[in-house]
């Protein structure tokens, strides 16, 4: 998330060579722009932190890695953070394991991909120590079918689809069992296997997938968990969704989504102007509209976020 300098414009012409003693005038004049020149980029580089640079008009390009770059909201903030004299330039991947690395190797200088208990497993898995400097939205997990149009349809020993992330994948868990379909030893938790299921109580299997294989298994199995970005680069009707978890309720603290940045970024001002130019009318509107009415818009303190990330990452290593 880090991002390569401004290309230099094209070099100045150069006087004719001095001579006699205007040299030593000329070379202090030079050796002055040049300290000038220095200072600026020395304050530029105080202003913006991080690994993005700024060009010689003051504009800051920051890469931001994410799974959704087609959602319509990246247009709006995109047009503001510009307005704002920021240049956002989009790294899209294609799966949720490359954002953190890509992250932490400074390839990007933020992601917008994953919700704080995702978050919160990759720091603890990787002795990493990536940050939320803002939140976004809490959007639902939802079960979709080819073959069925409610959940009472789904056969006994029916087969569900299942992302095979660790987080998105308790969460699927928690949602079937929200559905009646399975039934999880203990209760579950956010931190729950497929070797939590308690097979003698549930009446479907689960296919732990890669999240984002889930909408191409569809026609395979009786149903499938989907993360609603993949569901609406499918065009999935959320509405068509046989269920889904509810992302107004507390128990949706730990999937709340947020920009992560690398720990010594956590107070660079650029960032958290792009966090704070998300929860602007337009923005947020362009962000709602995107999930078809199904995101719930979470404005949490920086220090409430990096809060609930220890809770989690405390919880992730109790576990393990």
């Amino acid at each position: 998330m880090t991002n390569a300098p401004t290309e230099p414009g094209s070099a100045p012409e150069l006087p004719d060579k001095p001579r006699g003693r205007r040299t030593g005038l000329i070379t202090g004049i030079a050796i002055g722009a040049v300290a000038v020149v220095a200072a600026a980029a020395v304050l530029i580089s105080n202003l913006t932190g991080g690994t993005s640079k700024a060009d010689a008009s003051g504009r800051v390009t920051v890469k931001i890695g994410t799974t959704d770059q087609s959602s319509d909201f990246w247009p709006v903030l995109t047009r503001r953070a510009a307005e704002e004299g920021i240049d956002i330039k989009l790294v899209n991947f294609t799966d949720y394991t490359q954002a953190n690395p890509a992250l932490s190797q400074k390839q990007i200088d933020l992601n917008l991909f994953q919700h704080l208990l995702f978050l919160a497993n990759h720091n603890v898995a990787n002795g990493d120590n990536l940050t939320p400097i803002g939140s976004t939205v809490v959007v639902p997990l939802s079960l979709y079918s080819k073959k069925h149009t409610a959940v009472q349809e789904i056969p006994e020993h029916g087969r569900v689809a299942i992302p095979n992330d660790p987080t998105n994948q308790a969460r699927a868990l928690l949602v079937l069992q929200q559905a009646g379909l399975l039934k999880l030893k203990n209760g579950g938790s956010v931190l729950s296997t497929p070797a939590d299921v308690d097979t003698a109580a549930s009446k479907v299997t689960v296919t732990p997938v890669d999240a984002s294989q889930t909408v191409a298994s569809l026609p395979s199995v009786d149903a499938a968990v989907i993360n609603n970005n993949f569901a609406l680069d499918a065009k999935l009707d959320p509405s068509k969704a046989l269920y889904g978890d509810d992302p107004s309720k507390p128990e949706a603290e730990p999937y709340i989504n947020v920009f992560a940045a690398r720990s010594a970024d956590k107070n660079n001002p650029t960032y958290l102007k792009i966090a704070k130019l998300y929860h602007e009318a337009a923005v947020k509107k362009a962000a709602t509209d995107a999930s078809k009415g199904t995101a719930v818009i979470v404005d949490r303190p920086q220090a409430d976020l990096e809060g609930i990330l220890a809770s989690l990452e405390k919880t992730v290593r109790a576990a393990h």
